[in-house]
């Protein structure tokens, strides 16, 4: 599996490639701009990435006579991920067209149980079964899913996670698949506009679906398992509840958008995603989806963000 980089190493080149606009449009304040920015200068930096391309985002790519086929879409992926308490787990693995992210439940950190054990065990399980699957053999989420489930249950892993797996399939039409189970998410993007955005599964505000070790969480078979129709140049986003309960979906297609015009690499786009959540996550005044919906829930007055494990997987379809 990967080696997770926190995020703390790299802040400081995170914190130089978010345009000072762009901060100013998304309210972080942590760095001082190096400009002056007023309304107007603000209002049209953001209007440049606000619309997406208008080529409809269903249209089919136009073949050109005489032009040579192109190879078999694949994922270009990289990630970042800001540790708090270190419970977030995450792998890919380009050749096979596969990623995942788990996100182990906090709650069991208060009976002094690992909480990140179970996470890591999904994540650890689910690498090693894609390792040793013959090349080309086509890769089931759902399935690769209930299989790493089963033997993290097996090892006696303590705790609970979230999780979600994608794979990209390109037999015939390609079709990017997926199995998710809680809170853990992920976003389509295409010509810089939000093409599908997973719903999460949870049992009340803050409470995700889970699996656990003791088998006395939520069934496998609660997983939520679909498909897409992808083509060249779509971005994947895929990330734990620290990126999307601090990132709202408009503010994250906007920075897509951004990225996709600056010429970043998967890499760069996941770097400046979690570099903005983390920074939402240690506001106490700026607005996020975790703070809205307590509102709304919980009839309070919380502002801010969410203080949590940020994990950010990019993937462009190329």
């Amino acid at each position: 599996m990967e080696a997770l980089e926190p995020i703390q190493q790299t802040l400081s080149q995170i914190d130089k490639r978010i345009p000072d606009a762009l901060r100013a449009a998304l309210g972080l304040r942590k760095r001082r701009a190096s400009i002056l920015l007023d309304d107007a200068y603000v209002t049209s930096f953001v209007a440049s990435f606000q619309q997406p391309s208008s080529q409809p985002r269903d249209a089919a790519p136009v073949d050109i006579d005489g032009a040579e086929p192109r190879a078999p879409l694949r994922m270009d992926w990289a990630s970042c991920y800001a540790s708090c308490h270190d419970e977030d787990a995450h792998f890919g693995h380009e050749d096979a067209g596969v990623v995942g992210v788990a996100d182990g439940v906090g709650g069991y950190r208060k009976n002094g149980v690992d909480a990140g054990a179970f996470s890591r065990g999904l994540m650890t399980s689910a690498f090693e079964q894609v390792l040793t699957a013959e090349p080309g053999t086509p890769v089931c989420p759902y399935t690769l899913l209930e299989r790493a489930y089963e033997e993290t249950v097996a090892s006696a892993a303590t705790g609970g996670s979230t999780a979600v797996i994608l794979s990209l399939a390109v037999a015939g039409t390609a079709l990017l698949k997926w199995a998710y189970i809680g809170d853990s998410a992920f976003s389509v993007f295409r010509d810089g506009a939000l093409l599908h955005r997973s719903q999460r599964q949870q049992k009340r505000f803050n409470c995700p679906l889970q699996l656990n070790g003791r088998r006395s969480g939520d069934s496998i078979t609660q997983a939520n398992v679909g498909e897409i129709a992808v083509r060249h140049g779509d971005v994947l986003v895929v990330g734990t509840d620290g990126l999307f309960d601090n990132v709202f979906d408009a503010d994250l297609e906007r920075l897509v958008r951004m990225g996709t015009a600056l010429g970043f690499s998967p890499k760069n786009m996941a770097d400046v995603v979690a570099g903005v959540a983390y920074e939402i996550s240690m506001s106490g005044s700026t607005d996020s989806p975790y703070s809205s919906d307590s509102r709304k829930l919980r009839g309070d007055r919380r502002r801010g963000g969410k203080q949590d494990d940020i994990t950010v997987l990019v993937a462009f379809i190329v």
